[in-house]
């Protein structure tokens, strides 16, 4: 009489299995005999899951918060599996094939151990991070190489046993959000590493997918009946799933993958010789022989050879009649006028033949993955149905419908066209779609073309074949104000599905199917004229629309017999059969394009309605934020009232307080008053006894004092024991901290020193860097200003020679130009002219002699100015040296103390050997000043200034980048001494290590 937890069969003894009950203990029973063979206790919450060995000697028994190790012939318990409390067991089974044992805890960590000595073998990584899937559900191959896990998401993760990683992660479609149960396909071909998983999902089916292509290859159960547990036999040719109505569903396999299990096409076929079988169609001869040789062609005779041409329409008739699987429609509608209807039983079997549906399972699929159209995601508010199976096979239709060709999802009466056929064939939901779309193909013609407005061209057929065949009705119809589109319209638009029942419209349809499409017209006009009489009795619009919206007292196979006559006895001219084309089925492969309505009205209509659901959706937010904020209202309303009501329940119960010790108070007035009455009358005896019951009350309170004191001394003993096993408890764990936070220390001061050392060299070496960069940069200065010099004084001695040359070269010419002009005028004017030149000749050299005297004096002045510059510079340079030497005395000093303070604070840190460099070492290179040598010679008055100038601007920019740097080092200290501060204080937590063991 309890209820069973968990089950376990194949046992080392075949007759036993397990069972774990709800008071937590496991039983053992013997199917034979029908006895108990043991029972097993060690649990502390029920058993969720019983693994057996595959030897079948050993088992494990798995609860919240332990696993429990048992030996099968002893029925001893052998190991527990310890954890702590706050992790929690999932699940521990055996792995298949192998002596390994696989424990999965609640956070999510696998560990694998050995099953002899129970040692810890490995541990799985750690799942993606940012992952929120908790492990709840797992499967193994039957070669324990690949292990399968899933929880309250729709991802499964992949894991490699032997490599210890995840393979991959394989996403369900977005209907499972959570997996409930996990269990491999067993296949005696695959050697153990199945490849199909089923996964049992929240919506209680069952998918079975595939590992490796991640594909999706068939499914069992459904949302009307869902599946509570499943699972697959051994030699995996079944699936017995308990459903939750409670029965019990057997599946075979072998039925469910017969689609996807179908054979390859041969490899091997045979050519067939057309010559000898068939005949053809274009051409036929035929011997014709005049003699009655039983062999002619041993006659003697001669042969006369005819063409005989065979009639080309009984080819083509025989051609169009042949229908797929063997049937002939001209047999078909022989058979038809003869019963007037298909036999029941084969009746959808013909109308596949008929309608010869393409079965496009790809193209079907693709519109199906689709999803539900938005234009039909509300269809049941708009067609109620009791049955939700009927309701989303008619959605899923329209959806494939509308994403078929657009014009569907806007057309308001293809719900009503294709209910009836999803009614029929709700079974069946490719052959359900391809019906319809070829009754819209072939049926419906030319019926888009007027969108959004009924096809008034085929309305108009129908109004002319009526007019023909009875002028009176029509005439009766055209003064009652009853257009086509109130008489013919809601025929077409329903096919006659609300005027007929399930078996006149299925009698109907089949003489629809087996004739030309313009026989669906007819059948209209039939109709109508069959109904004349009841017609012709109408007046009111009103009473016409519940004629052709409700059923009627109408014979129909008399409307058959009429539609029939209208298709012999119409005039060609006015006949449907010249407008509409004739029966094209759909293509193989690809349904074909449906383009025949305007565009741009569907485009327009698809837009508003898109328009108007944007505008639905912003409106529900807005009053969804209204509903919020009044709720917020209400519910402040009702707790300020809550508040109120408080505060005045609380001063009621003050009143009554007060009213009570107001009572309280006077009757304790009457109480002294008579006890003033007694004390006086019994004042003797209260004297008399007083004595006596003052000792009998002490005696009384002292016994009492001393008991209160005997529990006082015993509580105070205990706190006092306690306390000190706590202290002992503290010291030890403050010891052990101690002792980490000491082992944590020094690792962090070695990792200091290690990067401190690195630091100082690659300080060292930029310092070393930066001091040659700056000595080739004074050298360079230097050696610019130099050549800059140089190049000044070339260029102007340049400068001057080429001045005096063209001066030179230009009164020569002149003078030759004047000498030849004169000697050719007169040859007595040449001796005064060159009397002139010699006097010029002669000033000139005067001229030149002056010159020369004055640029020696003022080079003489240069001289005496340049050693009076040199003086000034040199003691400029000893005043600078002097501020320099200073400076870095007092430098110096500040770095000792930082240093020393420092060393303080940490004496072995590797930070500070790099400033012991710098006191040493660099700042010394830096403050010194290397002075430029100069090569003697020539130099102007320009010269040196430019020099001096240069030189008191390098002065000025060293001392600014010690300046700079100085104050760069105190920073710098002042943030290390900071630095070093937080590190010594600072602790960092212990790594984490599973707390779980086995345990004897």
């Amino acid at each position: 009489m309890q209820a069973c937890t968990a089950l376990a069969f194949n046992l080392r003894r075949k007759t036993e299995y397990l069972v774990a009950l709800a008071d937590y203990s496991i039983k053992c029973f013997d199917t034979d005999t029908k006895e108990l063979v043991s029972w097993m206790r060690g649990h502390d919450s029920s058993v969720s899951s019983i693994s057996v060995h595959g030897s079948g000697r050993y088992a494990i028994t798995t609860s919240t918060d332990t696993a429990q190790f048992w030996d099968l012939d002893t029925f001893q318990r052998k190991r527990k599996l310890n954890v702590r409390q706050s992790v929690g067991i999932q699940k521990v089974f055996f792995l298949p094939l192998s002596n390994t044992i696989l424990s999965c805890f609640k956070d999510n960590s696998i560990f694998a151990w050995e099953c002899d000595t129970l040692q810890c073998k490995y541990q799985l990584p750690t799942p993606v991070e940012g992952s929120l899937l908790r492990y709840k559900v797992f499967a193994v191959t039957r070669d324990g190489r690949v292990l399968v896990t899933g929880g309250k998401l729709n991802h499964l993760h992949l894991w490699c046993l032997e490599s210890k990683q995840l393979l991959r992660i394989i996403q369900m479609p977005t209907k499972v959000r959570a997996v409930r149960h996990l269990e491999f396909l067993p296949d005696s071909f695959d050697g153990g590493s199945n490849q199909v998983l089923g996964v049992l999902s929240q919506d209680n089916i069952m998918r079975f997918i595939n590992i490796q292509t991640c594909k999706l290859l068939f499914d069992i159960g459904s949302q009307e009946e869902g599946i509570s547990t499943a699972t697959i036999s051994p030699n995996g040719r079944f699936i017995a799933a308990v459903m939750e109505n409670g029965s019990l569903n057997i599946y075979s396999v072998q039925a469910l993958t017969q689609e996807v299990n179908k054979p390859p096409p041969p490899l091997v076929k045979v050519v067939e010789d057309l010559s000898k079988g068939k005949l053809g169609a274009s051409k036929l001869t035929m011997r014709v022989t005049t003699g009655r040789s039983e062999r002619p062609w041993k006659s003697k005779g001669k042969i006369q050879t005819r063409v005989l041409k065979p009639q080309g329409n009984t080819s083509l008739e025989n051609k169009e009649n042949e229908l797929p699987d063997g049937l002939n429609k001209k047999r078909l509608q022989a058979l038809l006028k003869g019963f007037g209807e298909y036999p029941a039983k084969y009746r959808m079997f013909v109308w596949r033949a008929l309608l010869q549906l393409p079965e496009n399972h790809l193209a079907f699929s693709s519109l199906i993955d689709k999803g539900i159209h938005s234009a039909f995601v509300h269809l049941k508010d708009e067609y109620p149905m009791k049955s939700r199976k009927l309701l989303r096979v008619l959605q899923r239709t329209l959806s494939a419908l509308a994403h078929w060709s657009a014009i569907f999802a806007e057309t308001p009466y293809i719900p009503l066209l294709a209910f009836p056929f999803v009614k029929l064939f709700q079974n069946n939901q490719l052959i359900c779609f391809e019906v319809v779309a070829t009754v819209i193909v072939n049926w419906c013609q030319h019926w888009f073309e007027y969108f959004p407005n009924p096809p008034v061209n085929i309305l108009s057929m129908v109004e002319n074949i009526l007019a023909h065949h009875d002028k009176e009705l029509l005439q009766h119809l055209i003064n009652c104000s009853v257009t086509s589109q109130l008489y013919a319209w809601p025929l077409l638009e329903t096919l006659f599905s609300e005027v007929l029942t399930r078996e006149e419209w299925l009698k109907v349809f089949d003489n629809i199917f087996s004739n030309h499409p313009s026989y669906l017209l007819m059948m209209v006009a039939a109709y109508i004229i069959c109904s004349r009489a009841p017609l012709l009795h109408c007046n009111q619009t009103e009473d016409f629309e519940y004629f052709f919206h409700h059923r009627n007292n109408l014979d129909i196979n008399v409307v058959i017999k009429e539609a029939y006559h209208l298709m012999e006895a119409t005039p060609a001219d006015i006949h449907p059969q010249r407008m509409l084309d004739d029966f094209i089925p759909l293509t193989k492969g690809q349904y074909p394009v449906f383009n025949k309505y305007p565009k741009f009205i569907v485009d327009y209509q698809t837009q508003e309605r898109e328009r108007i659901r944007q505008d639905e959706i912003e409106f529900l937010r807005e009053r969804q934020l209204v509903h919020e904020i009044e709720a917020k209202a209400i519910q402040r309303k009702v707790e300020d009232e809550a508040w109120y009501r408080k505060q005045e329940l609380l001063q009621e119960a003050e009143e009554q307080r007060r009213k009570i010790l107001l009572q309280e108070e006077e009757k304790l007035a009457d109480q002294r008053q008579r006890l003033a009455a007694v004390k006086r009358e019994l004042k003797v005896k209260e004297l008399q006894l007083l004595d006596a019951a003052r000792r009998r009350f002490l005696k009384h309170q002292q016994d009492q004092r001393q008991m209160e004191l005997k529990r006082l001394d015993d509580e105070i003993a205990r706190k006092v024991s306690m306390r000190e096993r706590e202290t002992a408890t503290t010291l030890q764990d403050v010891e052990v901290r101690q002792m980490e936070l000491e082992s944590q220390r020094q690792l962090f001061e070695q990792q200091l020193v290690k990067e401190q050392e690195t630091v100082t060299q690659e300080v060292k070496g930029e310092r070393g860097a930066s001091r040659r960069r700056a000595d080739l940069e004074d050298q360079l200065v230097q050696r610019l200003i130099e050549i800059d010099q140089d190049e000044d004084c070339k260029a102007r001695l340049l400068a001057e020679e080429s001045l005096a040359k063209a001066d030179q070269k230009c009164i020569d010419t002149d003078w030759r130009i004047q000498a030849l002009h004169k000697q050719r005028c007169d040859d007595l004017d040449r001796e005064a002219h060159y009397k002139e030149i010699a006097k010029l000749l002669y000033d000139n050299r005067v001229k030149e002699a002056e010159l020369l005297n004055a640029m020696k004096e003022e080079e003489d002045k240069r001289w005496e100015e340049v050693k009076e510059k040199r003086a000034q510079l040199e003691a400029e340079q000893l005043a600078a040296a002097a501020l320099d030497a200073c400076r870095k005395q007092s430098l110096e000093d500040e770095m000792n103390d930082a240093v020393e303070l420092a060393e303080k604070l940490q004496g072995e840190d590797g930070y500070f050997e790099r400033l012991r460099d710098l006191k040493t070492g660099s700042v010394q290179q830096d403050l010194e000043c290397q002075p430029v040598p100069r090569e003697s010679g020539y130099i102007c008055l320009n010269d040196f200034s430019s020099a001096e100038s240069s030189a008191h601007f390098s002065l000025d920019r060293r001392r600014e980048d010690l300046e700079c740097r100085e104050r760069e080092l105190l920073a710098e200290v002042r943030e290390l001494r900071q630095k070093l501060t937080s590190q010594a204080r600072a602790t960092y937590p212990l790594p984490h290590f599973p707390d779980t063991k086995w345990t004897t």
